[in-house]
């Protein structure tokens, strides 16, 4: 066990010696891909000379008739040194807007994000590939994917082949909760994380050889990492992140991340940093102290790493904090809070920020500017390729929206006929199943809905649909219409039977602790920042719809690796970010 909150328990994993191939079938939940070796026509840029982003590139995009009025800043028929890219850093502000980044360079043009914009490309319309949980956010931003070839959509979900964590031999009919949040930490008796996995508490399922063996998050990937990828070629990589449950990123092979940093931020029954703004942007100090640790070289304890990882980053918390908290500091555990009884959230629907918010803001820009010139200091800046997005947004914006009527299934077990509709009953089933296979109900602002009876999934559809109004649903996404969207929930053990998303506003919850919050599908929840950096760039600003898979693919070719070394951009023909390379042509770049 890895000093500091050093995530290492994977490699013990009694699956971490297995062939984990990203192009195998997974072992846990069976995977609905398969896809062989030259199924695509793989396009292979070349590798002796280094690809370059260059601000003629720019310029050929802002001349063709498609980009009239969409690129601004580019300094048309002028060369600019070409930027050789050795590293990058990929950084997740949770919950950050598009918006929230327009408003905050706009107020604070000496800022970090100010200085990003710049030099780089602002995409002003990306959005998540699918819904908006922190899970599938992020796998899009490191796999290039969604849930139809990364196969999880939600941090606790469920998957019609594993077993509960008590049942060590796998026996009976499978079917369980799929729980990967903070509860699955190792705790000691003051309910302080000890910041690894408690392989106790992860749901069993059977490996390749048939053993009954704990299904950790990595496992649960169905295919492989930027980081996996990066380090097969040579690279270092590190990251950090808000719960040991981050294990995900390390890939199936349970090895993709060098130096895994996850100090937890809600403890079970003990301290939860996320009461307050304060609290909350201290913990992201610490993996900001890490990534500051690891530009200089070493480890994020501290360790000699002989220089700056290839490819690393960290997500922050503060902003979502800000965003979701109807009171910060409500329960005054936060003994450091200086917002003590404010609230959080935006005042109006134009996306004024509250004081709580406006100081996660602050906190995240400044620990941004100190990665910048941490950058400068080593001499790094001009060779790294600096990426701000984020795993989701948060809805709503306007707090006028905001709506809190109970969670989804005690609405539709209040309705005067639940108790003897089919569908109703088959919804309260899964909603009534504490573990093993009798489905489940997930609810934020969404509902997933995993049934008992996959054939009263018709009844259910129709019974919700009847009942729209009275639920605050907006639509009902199921039977066909589902199965255009994801994989058939007949065939692939992860999907849900039904998705429901409510009207905007609605938060499926009767807390008092927040008044916003994401995993659905709304704008608000979907459409997040993104910024590409480099000081050679160009200020650009993009508003051709993108989704913030394509992250993954241009992180790759911005180290001169195949794009398509990533089994979901091959699967989903995921596209790298476009004003970035032009031209692109089988086995050649633009130089």
């Amino acid at each position: 066990m890895n000093t500091c909150g050093g995530q290492r328990s994977a490699a013990s994993s009694p699956l971490a010696t297995q062939d984990r191939s990203p192009l195998s079938r997974s072992v846990f939940g069976h995977s609905v891909i398969s896809v062989k070796s030259g199924a695509a026509t793989l396009r292979r840029p070349r590798q002796k000379n280094r690809r370059r982003f260059t601000a003629m590139t720019f310029a050929k995009i802002a001349v063709g008739k498609t980009a009239l009025g969409l690129l601004a800043g580019v300094a048309l028929g002028t060369a600019a040194q070409a930027a050789d890219i050795d590293r990058v850093l990929l950084v997740s502000v949770d919950g950050l807007h598009a918006l929230d980044v327009a408003r905050y360079v706009e107020g604070h043009p000496n800022s970090a994000l100010a200085e990003l914009s710049r030099h780089g490309i602002t995409y002003s319309n990306a959005r998540t590939p699918a819904n908006s949980d922190s899970f599938p956010g992020l796998l899009a931003l490191v796999t290039g994917g969604s849930p139809i070839s990364h196969g999880l959509f939600y941090d606790v979900s469920y998957d019609r082949t594993l077993f509960d964590p008590g049942n060590t031999t796998c026996q009976g009919k499978a079917g369980n909760m799929m729980v990967f949040d903070e509860s699955i930490d190792k705790y000691n008796s003051n309910n302080v994380s000890q910041n690894v996995i408690d392989p106790k508490a992860l749901p069993r399922g059977r490996n390749a050889l048939g053993q009954c063996v704990p299904v950790y998050p990595h496992n649960a990937i169905r295919t492989n990492t930027i980081f996996e990828v990066v380090k097969s070629k040579g690279g270092r990589t590190a990251w950090a992140d808000k719960h040991p449950a981050y294990d995900l990123v390390n890939g199936p092979s349970g090895r993709g991340v060098d130096d895994l940093y996850t100090p937890e931020i809600t403890n079970v029954n003990g301290f939860d940093a996320t009461v307050g703004v304060d609290c909350t942007v201290a913990n992201d100090q610490l993996k900001v102290a890490a990534i500051l640790k690891e530009i200089g070289g070493f480890t994020h304890d501290g360790q000699p790493a002989g220089g700056a990882p290839k490819l690393f980053g960290m997500n922050f918390q503060a902003v979502s904090v800000g965003q979701k908290l109807s009171k910060d500091n409500r329960d005054g555990s936060c003994g450091q809070s200086t917002h003590s009884g404010q609230p959080g959230g935006y005042v109006d629907g134009a996306g004024t920020p509250s004081a709580v918010l406006a100081f996660g803001l602050q906190k995240t820009d400044e620990a941004l500017g100190s990665m910048i010139q941490a950058l400068k200091n080593r001499g790094l800046y001009e060779s790294t390729l600096f990426i701000v997005s984020a795993k989701h947004g948060q809805s709503p914006i306007n707090p006028a929206k905001v709506n809190k009527p109970g969670h989804f299934a005690d609405l539709v077990a209040a309705l005067p006929d639940a108790a003897t509709n089919p569908g109703a009953q088959a919804i309260a089933s899964a909603n009534a199943c504490s573990t093993g296979p009798c489905g489940f109900v997930q609810d934020d602002d969404v509902a997933l809905i995993w049934l008992q009876d996959q054939t009263k999934t018709q009844a259910a559809i129709d019974y919700l649909n009847a009942n729209a109004k009275a639920l605050f649903i907006d639509e009902v996404i199921g039977g066909d219409d589902l199965k255009l969207k994801f994989n058939d929930p007949a065939l692939d053990s992860r999907t849900p039977d039904i998705i429901v998303q409510p009207a905007y506003g609605t938060v499926y919850t009767t807390s008092g602790k927040k008044n916003a919050e994401h995993g659905g599908f709304s704008f608000g929840d979907t459409n997040v920042a993104l910024l590409v950096s480099n000081p050679r760039f160009p200020a650009v600003t993009l508003k051709t719809p993108v989704a913030t898979s394509q992250v993954a693919p241009t992180i790759l070719q911005a180290l001169h690796i195949e794009p398509e070394a990533l089994n979901s951009v091959r699967v989903e023909r995921t596209p790298v970010l476009p004003g970035l390379w032009d031209n692109r042509q089988e086995g050649r770049w633009d130089r």
